[in-house]
């Protein structure tokens, strides 16, 4: 054997490859390790599948050993604490010439010279650790002429120690991800539009991997930016569908994005309180990735769903520890210092998380998602940005569920929302909420169903409030007789629709027909509640105060 020396092999470099801040980060640490006392001899990289943890520190590497700073590298692909083991009796073997039936006992020797005083300047890169518990006498010995490299989805604390530090591996920035897909369409002899490219990118969540499996596909399919755009958003298709399958992966990548997280949600949901990281994640995949407010999560309908989903009793503190195990297996991003965006997932989690769902279970975690928001919204709005957090959170849901929220009846929340618009003074906005929920009633429920007429009379009031006195006086004429014949002529609603089509006549500038309105109510009153009922009394004074001004 000469020196140096390579075990283990790199993957292949990714093609286009960015440089990141991760990278600048990692080659200042190693720069510093060059001192006489540098305290911290390993770093550990940390971030969600699909960031490109793995390249980061192969691009590292490369560096160290370009530049003549390394006798020896070990690369280990740390799939579990045996693959870690063998990789460790190889490099024992193919370095010391050690060659023991026992690949522990073969490891052990091997770990322990690394820390004897022999000059040599080592590396050990640990690529895609698992959980801590992984490498229980497994870790290289920290030492004047070693250094280890660790790769992880895991936050978990045990991972720190004195001597170690932690490095995060984020997202491409916008001008990664259109320098990236740029550069590998420009391979093809394609040359897409600035705007498109960085609208592909963000349709991405500015995801590595996703970016890297999209360009085979979008060039094998003979798409354009835009073209791909309009796939992506077909939801009748799923994460397999438009992008590349496993045979024609690049760069020698192993999972598919859809299958990326998997393996740490199932590790999650195994953690302590168990079987509880799953179902959350699952109704967290319905919600706005941007943010979830932390009560949504932990209130009475999701602890009721949890309960009955797993058997177990649980509470709110379980909620949060489940919280903190996607959190560790970066799944999510739990931050209770912000308020009421606590909980942020990425677009491309909540999708493959959201695809494999059974239609009955999908209907049943929409229904709890949509009761928490609802038992989550305060009577009284004081605080606009729970207000705001509340409504997107509605309007993600409904994107993702519109059917379950209308079967078998439309979800109050629903109605909530467009009134938090109103309430808020986006009159216009509430107009518009309300008109698609009426168009979405109708033909989940039929136009005569008792909550499509809700909706109907919603979106007259807002179209009136918006200024429009004139369409939701026409609106409310519409709406009368249906809402008579359906729920009943001494029905509280029917006597709204009345009052208000009166109203909104009179402000329109018809005062005739607001008189007419005004008298057939008044008999229509007497007939169905009697001359002397209180309402009666009332509509019969109104009605003489506009013969007097008129």
């Amino acid at each position: 054997m000469s020196w140096p020396h390579q075990a283990g092999v790199l993957p292949p470099e990714a093609d286009c490859f960015q440089e990141r801040d991760a990278i600048h980060a990692l080659d200042l640490a190693s720069a510093d390790q060059e001192s006489p006392g540098a305290r911290e001899r390993c770093h550990i990289l940390v971030g969600g599948g699909g960031v490109g943890k793995t390249q980061v520190a192969a691009r590292h590497v490369r560096r160290l050993w370009r530049e003549g700073d390394l006798d020896l590298l070990v690369w280990v692909n740390a799939a579990g604490p045996e693959a870690i083991t063998e990789a460790y009796a190889q490099a024992a073997a193919s370095v010391l010439g050690t060659h023991r039936r026992d690949p522990g006992q073969a490891a052990q020797t091997f770990l322990r010279w690394l820390g004897q005083d022999h000059g040599k300047r080592w590396l050990v890169v640990l690529d895609d650790v698992t959980q801590p518990a992984d490498l229980h006498d497994l870790w290289p010995p920290q030492g004047p002429g070693g250094r280890t490299l660790v790769t992880t989805r895991n936050r978990d604390a045990a991972f720190l120690a004195r001597g170690r530090a932690r490095i995060e591996v984020g997202l491409f920035t916008p001008e990664e991800s259109h320098d990236y897909l740029a550069g590998k369409l420009a391979v093809h002899g394609r040359a897409d539009s600035t705007e498109e490219i960085l609208a592909l990118a963000e349709d991405f969540g500015h995801l590595p991997l996703a970016l890297a499996q999209a360009v085979p596909y979008m060039v094998n399919k003979h798409l354009d930016c835009a073209a791909y755009r309009r796939r992506l958003a077909d939801r009748r298709l799923v994460l397999h569908d438009v992008l590349a399958d496993i045979s024609g992966l690049p760069d020698g990548q192993r999972h598919t994005v859809a299958a990326a997280w998997s393996l740490s949600v199932d590790l999650a949901d195994r953690l302590s309180p168990r079987g509880v990281a799953r179902p959350l994640l699952e109704i967290a995949a319905l919600l706005d990735p941007n943010g979830i407010p932390a009560p949504i999560l932990d209130g009475w309908a999701v602890l009721d769903f949890v309960n009955r989903d797993g058997g177990a009793e649980i509470d709110p503190q379980d909620v949060t520890c489940a919280l903190w195990n996607l959190h560790q297996l970066s799944l999510v991003d739990h931050t209770p210092g912000i308020l009421h965006r606590t909980v942020r997932v990425h677009q491309l989690i909540q999708r493959a998380v959201r695809e494999p769902l059974e239609p009955g279970r999908r209907w049943r975690l929409a229904r709890t998602a949509a009761d928490a928001l609802a038992d989550g919204w305060p009577d009284r709005e004081r605080d606009a940005d729970l207000a705001r957090a509340l409504r997107s959170n509605t309007d993600v849901l409904r994107e993702h569920a519109e059917h379950a929220l209308h079967r078998p009846e439309v979800h109050t929340v629903l109605y909530r929302a467009g009134h938090s618009l109103g309430e808020n003074r986006q009159v216009a906005a509430a107009r518009e909420h309300f008109d698609r929920l009426a168009a979405t009633a109708r033909r989940h429920l039929g136009g005569e169903h008792p909550d499509t007429l809700t909706a109907r009379l919603d979106l007259a009031v807002w179209s009136g409030r918006s200024g429009d006195a004139k369409a939701a006086a026409a609106l409310l004429a519409e709406l009368l007789m249906p809402t008579l014949r359906v729920l009943g002529e001494s029905h509280p609603q029917s006597l709204t629709v009345w009052r208000h089509l009166i109203d909104w006549r009179e402000a329109s500038g018809d005062r005739p027909g607001a008189a007419t309105a005004a008298v057939r109510f008044l008999e229509h009153l007497k007939r169905v509640l009697g001359a002397d009922h209180p309402l009666t009394l009332a509509q019969q004074a109104s009605v003489r105060r506009r013969r007097h001004d008129a």
